[in-house]
């Protein structure tokens, strides 16, 4: 498990960004309505925002080439 973290703490970084994100939005943006698919709700704003935050953070993580 350590391993893992270690070698995804850029993700899940993003992940717990994009959460955050998606919480704020929500709180003080949403949909007055009730509406919207994903911003009427908290937890389909925070799980969406998260999904959207880990993979942006994703494409700054380091990959080892092992072509020689």
């Amino acid at each position: 498990m350590k391993a893992f973290i270690q070698s995804q703490y850029i993700v899940i970084i993003g992940v717990l960004v994009g959460a955050l994100g998606g919480y704020l939005y929500w709180k003080n943006i949403g949909c007055a309505s009730g509406t919207c698919m994903i911003t009427s709700k908290p937890f389909n704003s925070i799980i969406y925002f998260g999904i959207l935050g880990g993979l942006v953070f994703s494409m700054f993580k380091k990959t080892t080439s092992h072509v020689k």
